[in-house]
């Protein structure tokens, strides 16, 4: 493992069973998280994204899920086989992460302070008027007003991007060192995005922590990433750094994303949108599963698994038409 490395994933596989099928969710991905780096994970819905840190972060019911990797290493010591009270004191206080639906996420019952408090009280063991004091100073720090009487509130109390932000609070209570951010910015409009990444973006300079940012929006990789990892069909099929995939996109996926978001220049043209739908996880097509949807695959595409190809320093490519 590299020593600048925080989080190493090597050959993670998760499948799904049931009495009917299997689905295969995650295909063998392999990836990094330096310290202070800032990784996104880009791909369509269905693409393996989520399962892939649902994995990492140990929130798979098993079974249905088999989780298996040759790798699943947080600075050395080995997640996937970590002992369960072991686990508990790493996740949190050493890795965290924010779940795309807020609403969903925060107990109904309980106040906000409440939840928030809640971690000191358990990983700090402060008692409740400290721990609640602490928490009035984290919902001032994400930017919530009138922070010592909204610690009363309850979730539904707080608009969609105030949740957000509470969510956030919540995850770097402890100050981890990776950040894992779950789309946190879905079905918030574009003023609360730009916000909820601002935040983001900040905390991460002001703490120092790595942060992975699960997404789909090109626009928000494009200016807070440092590396990209695209996803597809549970595979990692492009990766390098931010400038390197989107300036010279090297996998047909890649770059019919890129293509598919409007472009001022282009104003009044038809987009270009990828044609087709991502596979079935439990009948993922033989070979390059892209194949299907890709305007340049030949025979060869839909019968071999592409290999990995190095097309520049860090920049690496799962696709058969570059050996053509």
């Amino acid at each position: 493992m590299d020593n600048r490395s925080l989080l190493e994933v090597a050959d993670l596989k998760v499948r799904f069973w049931s009495s009917r099928e299997i689905v295969n969710a995650v295909n063998g991905v392999s990836f990094t998280v330096g310290r202070e780096e800032t990784l996104a994970i880009l791909g369509e819905s269905g693409s393996g994204k989520t399962v892939t840190f649902q994995a990492v972060m140990r929130l798979l019911p098993r079974p249905p899920a088999v989780v298996t990797a040759k790798a699943l290493n947080f600075e050395g010591n080995d997640l996937l086989n970590m002992p369960i009270k072991q686990w508990r004191e790493v996740s949190g206080e050493r890795i965290a992460i924010i779940f795309q639906d807020a609403l969903a996420s925060l107990n109904p019952v309980f106040s906000v302070g409440w939840q928030i408090s809640e971690v000191f009280r358990i990983h700090r063991r402060m008692d409740k008027s400290e721990a609640k004091q602490r928490a009035v100073e984290l919902l001032k720090w994400v930017g919530i007003p009138e922070a010592d009487h909204r610690i009363n509130d309850y979730p539904h109390q707080f608009s969609g991007g105030m949740r957000q932000r509470v969510m956030i609070a919540m995850a770097i209570a402890l100050k981890p060192d990776l950040l894992i951010a779950d789309e946190p910015t879905t079905a918030l409009d574009v003023t609360i995005q730009a916000q909820i990444m601002d935040l983001l973006y900040e905390l991460r300079n002001e703490t120092g922590m790595a942060l992975v940012l699960i997404t789909h929006d090109l626009g928000v990789v494009a200016e807070t990433a440092d590396r990209v990892a695209v996803m597809y069909a549970g595979r990692i099929v492009e990766t390098g750094s931010i400038e390197d995939v989107l300036n010279n996109p090297s996998h047909p996926y890649t770059l019919g994303l890129l293509n598919s978001m409007p472009q001022a220049q282009k104003r009044g043209e038809p987009l270009q949108p990828i044609f087709g739908s991502p596979p079935n996880l439990a009948h993922i097509p033989p070979g390059c599963a892209f194949h299907p949807r890709c305007r340049h695959a030949d025979e060869t595409c839909g019968e071999v698994v592409p290999q990995t190809l190095k097309v520049g320093p860090g920049h690496c490519v799962e696709c058969h038409r570059l050996q053509c």
